[in-house]
């Protein structure tokens, strides 16, 4: 099928094989490479050759660190919001279609696995992880909000987890990941190799028990008692102040992650969490996900925090709203409102 230089779609015994091909990007997802992913989907669902998909990556250091922003960026400095609008929701529904589809899809996931990442291989029926595996929402420090179904996944973390690791945009190793819901299955990556070669020959996606293994003790659960406590405060302030009236380690530097990033994209996080704690799906978790990205350009702060964090480089991102404390109950839910006269242009996610 595709053979372009940034993902390779073929078919490879009874397995549709995707592979992602930026590895000197870290394999950051652009529009064309979501809506291939998208395509190839649509094309095998009536394909009795495709049993399965298998969708990896190239390279050691990422499976995908997330979406490739820069144009995003540009666009939006030129005053352009549609083609952020259009990227977003497009993405989005490509996520569904990852989370709804009909056949298995086994992801292996190693080094990086970070926003547009998640959106892929987070929906995957089969996740697998390694030794490498680094996960992560971090996208409160770019002012913008855990996407591409993100929330949904945090939000169906065990107890407050999600409120936690989205605020803060902590790592999650493998055990970690597995244990946050944001994989299953751990799996030598020494043994890949054997395992694709079996998952394209028989089309048998339970073959990966055979090769999982233990990944360890997870580190959030044995925190799990104070981030519950923490985190399960009314908003983001709440939270917040909880820390800071501790004196223990791991509460000031948490406070300080949390500090570090948007302010109204850490309350709008909380507020995202918490609301999709209560939907059923995680395409109902994308609408209200694109609520909040649809305007992060024209009120949010997402220009401004992908200049400080990716384009200067400075790490001194202007915030308009300085502190979390500053961010008012009316901003969070301008951010998160229906979109309105324009949700039509967001039908796709919807249905």
């Amino acid at each position: 099928m595709s053979e372009a230089q940034d993902i390779h779609i073929r078919i490879e015994g009874r397995a549709g094989r995707i592979t992602l091909s930026r590895p000197n990007a870290l394999n950051a997802l652009t529009y064309d490479m979501a809506m291939a992913i998208e395509s190839a989907l649509i094309e095998w669902r009536e394909d009795d050759q495709v049993q399965l998909v298998l969708i990896d990556a190239e390279g050691d250091k990422a499976f995908c660190a997330g979406g490739d922003i820069e144009k995003l960026y540009r666009t939006g400095m030129a005053g352009d919001f549609a083609y952020g609008r259009k990227f977003w929701s497009d993405e989005y529904r490509m996520n569904a279609a990852v989370a709804e589809y009909e056949k298995p899809v086994v992801a292996l996931m190693q080094g990086f696995v970070m926003g547009g990442g998640v959106g892929i291989g987070g929906h995957a029926s089969h996740r697998i992880v390694c030794e490498t595996t680094q996960v992560a929402m971090p996208e409160c420090g770019i002012g913008l909000i855990p996407d591409v179904g993100g929330s949904f996944l945090l939000a169906n973390s065990p107890g407050h987890l999600g409120e936690y690791l989205g605020l803060t945009g902590a790592r999650m190793g493998a055990a970690d990941a597995i244990h946050a819901g944001f994989a299953d299955v751990f799996v030598h990556r020494d043994d890949w190799p054997s395992l694709i070669s079996v998952l394209c020959n028989t089309g048998e996606a339970e073959r990966v028990v055979g090769y999982s293994s233990s990944p360890g003790d997870s580190d959030l659960s044995a925190i799990e008692a104070d981030i519950d406590a923490v985190f399960a405060g009314q908003d983001a302030i709440d939270c917040l102040g909880i820390l800071e009236t501790r004196s223990d380690e791991w509460a000031q530097k948490t406070a300080r992650s949390i500090r570090r990033g948007c302010p109204l994209s850490a309350a709008c996080t909380f507020e995202l969490i918490r609301k999709n704690r209560r939907v059923g799906n995680v395409r109902d978790a994308l609408a209200n996900e694109l609520r909040f990205t649809w305007r992060s350009m024209s009120h949010g702060e997402f220009l401004e925090g992908v200049r400080a964090q990716i384009i200067d480089k400075d790490r001194n991102p202007q915030w308009q709203t300085a502190r979390l404390e500053d961010v008012s109950e009316e901003q969070i839910a301008t951010m998160l409102a229906p979109i309105g006269d324009e949700e039509n242009t967001a039908a796709a996610v919807n249905g």
